[in-house]
């Protein structure tokens, strides 16, 4: 554990993985880590040693403004408890201190009402749930003036702007960038990381613990699909029945014609039982073909279905 002295009054121990990131001085700071690694109390730390100066403006933003209150608005009056000088506004999120400078909370949801106010410093909080425009559009012209400095913070979504964002960072001049896993934070033990491995499919897990970019564009809903390892030519099997699943929707209506094949191991048989029969089995879905009719309906589905399968049923 590190000591962090934020003011003469306020003193926070952070592990040497959080001390990296507050002790840079690069004005833009990119912070991509897992889960429970302890980003929001580095966000809070930064704001408040922001506004040590006199007549200082710093902003802690996250995707909504609901989510702001929240996750940090609580934690941060606990931090700056000791400052007797200080104003609590509940209604808007903002304490405003005796010499001059202001910490608020925002929401990015509605990012054009964020734009007027100069800023000396920003937290943008789960970044890759925010639109890019509330930091290129409004955010980043407010700190213009002031040569204000950027704090983004997130697990990551996808190959989405917060990766865009990490990857530019690299090598340029103005920024730094930091990359996590939850375990380097030192907030979860290792048998939860364990169970929580063994409990999430492996494109989660790395996304949300090992704070990894999964590239989502490879299958949203079926992420372990590969095309050239699950697409390849098939042929009818007359011996296994026809199976038909569809989606029941209008425009289009969508559905697939395939065959299950169960194949048993001659290793099995000897053994085999009907409680070791799901055990046993194993299941290939051949998808013969697609049926895509746009405007339709049951009935013509049904029609379309009865053509198609005309050439396997062929004597």
């Amino acid at each position: 554990m590190m000591k962090v002295q934020a003011s003469s009054i306020i003193e926070v121990s952070i592990r040497p993985p959080q001390a990296s990131v507050v002790r840079s001085d690069r004005r833009f700071r990119v912070l991509v880590a897992g889960r429970r690694f302890g980003k929001t109390q580095i966000a809070l730390l930064e704001l408040f040693r922001a506004v040590c100066a006199r007549n200082r403006t710093a902003w802690y933003v996250a995707p909504t403004y609901k989510q702001a209150e929240r996750i940090a608005w609580k934690r941060l009056k606990e931090l700056t408890r000791a400052y007797r000088a200080i104003r609590v506004n509940e209604t808007d999120l903002r304490l405003d201190f005796a010499w001059g400078s202001t910490i608020a909370l925002r929401g990015a949801d509605n990012y054009d009402s964020l734009r007027g106010e100069g800023l000396d410093f920003v937290v943008l909080d789960e970044y890759a749930s925010m639109r890019r425009e509330a930091w290129t559009e409004v955010l980043r012209p407010s700190l213009a003036d002031r040569r204000g400095r950027a704090l983004f913070i997130g697990t990551p979504k996808g190959h989405n702007h917060f990766y865009d964002l990490y990857e530019a960072a690299s090598g340029s001049v103005d920024w730094a960038r930091f990359q996590f896993t939850t375990a380097e934070g030192g907030n979860v033990s290792r048998e939860e990381l364990q169970s929580a491995a063994r409990e999430l499919d492996e494109r989660t897990y790395k996304q949300e613990f090992l704070a990894s970019f999964e590239n989502l564009g490879a299958g949203r809903v079926y992420y372990a699909f590969l095309r050239e390892d699950n697409v390849r030519p098939v042929r009818y099997d007359p011996r296994l029945p026809i199976s038909w699943s569809l989606d029941f929707n209008v425009n289009p209506m969508c559905s697939v014609i395939g065959q299950l094949e169960e194949d048993f191991s001659p290793a099995h048989f000897d053994a085999f039982t009907l409680a070791n029969y799901e055990e046993k089995r194993v299941k290939t879905l051949r998808v013969l073909d697609e049926i895509w009719i746009s405007n339709s309906n049951t009935a013509d589905a049904c029609q379309e279905f009865a053509n198609r399968i005309d050439k396997y049923l062929v004597s």
